[in-house]
């Protein structure tokens, strides 16, 4: 099993980076992140997820391994392959998709190539306690000021489809004291002008 690998990255290609090792050249499929950052000629260490199929032997490589981590975790939700999984770890930092995942944010994890509502929606209920009461990255995007995890006409919003985010700017003018069912459809209204 190959757990990492270092040497220098001689080429990218599409989502692939080419690590040499001593002159041999590993193929790895990575983030958006981490692809971005590795530049031709530069040095890197990557941790390495191998996908051994009938007809095919993948390598997937990570910076870190919180991302890889959080990569395998995707892969023990029913119907995330490693394909999907890299795509979910595409659509931002490990931070945003952990807080996502976290705060139930599903359209948020629905951005990513491939995958459909059910899926997202299997990625939170499945993972949402793993990695939402583990992660301070994602406990301190969720507490930041303007998201009220106890309201209820938030809460009502991030149901219909809102993120964190929506809900709390659709919210940010309408009057607190009023009956939540009547916030919610002020809330509504406002956020369709």
């Amino acid at each position: 099993m190959i757990a990492t690998l270092s040497g220098t990255v001689s080429e990218k290609i599409a989502d692939m980076v080419v690590l040499d090792v001593r002159g041999v050249g590993y193929g790895l499929l990575v983030p958006a992140e981490d692809f971005n950052r590795l530049l031709a000629g530069d040095p890197a260490k990557l941790y390495v997820h191998e996908h051994i199929r009938e007809n095919a032997h993948d390598l997937y490589g990570f910076g870190n391994l919180e991302t890889m981590s959080l990569f395998e975790q995707l892969l023990e939700v029913n119907g995330v392959g490693p394909k999907m999984a890299l795509n979910m770890l595409s659509i931002g930092s490990v931070t945003q998709v952990l807080a996502a995942i976290a705060s139930g944010d599903v359209k948020f994890l629905q951005s990513a190539s491939g995958v459909g509502k059910r899926v997202a929606e299997r990625v939170v209920v499945d993972l949402k306690d793993k990695v939402g009461l583990n992660s301070d990255a994602a406990d301190s995007l969720l507490s930041r000021p303007g998201i009220n995890l106890q309201d209820e006409a938030a809460q009502a919003l991030t149901s219909l489809g809102y993120s964190n985010e929506d809900a709390a700017r659709a919210l940010a003018t309408v009057d607190k004291d009023l009956p939540t069912e009547e916030r919610v459809k002020q809330a509504l209204k406002g956020s369709a002008l």
